[in-house]
């Protein structure tokens, strides 16, 4: 479609740093780049706590996992994202029932 754009990256930017704010997911990437997402798009990361949301773990270059929030990001789709993450709210339930 004329609105589809391609991204193609020689090497995947290695995560330096992660910080999630009450706002947003903030990822610094050890080229300098810096990317935010709002927190609202990431459920999990949302409905955690302050302490859960900041027990990241880089997992390789771009993994990002949260153990107690059951979450699993690739910081490289940081990069493509336009909007709120493609889980269901079914499945949110259902992890929020736990």
């Amino acid at each position: 479609t004329a609105d589809a754009e391609l991204l193609i990256l020689e090497r995947a930017p290695a995560v330096k740093s992660v910080d999630v704010t009450a706002d947003a997911l903030v990822v610094t990437f050890a080229d300098g780049r810096v990317l935010s997402a709002p927190l609202d798009w990431f459920p999990r990361l949302w409905h955690g706590t302050p302490a859960e949301r900041q027990a990241v773990e880089v997992w390789g270059e771009t993994g990002l996992h949260w153990e107690a929030l059951d979450e699993d990001i690739d910081a490289v789709q940081l990069f493509r994202m336009t909007g709120p993450s493609a889980e269901r709210e079914a499945s949110i339930q259902r992890w929020l029932a736990q």
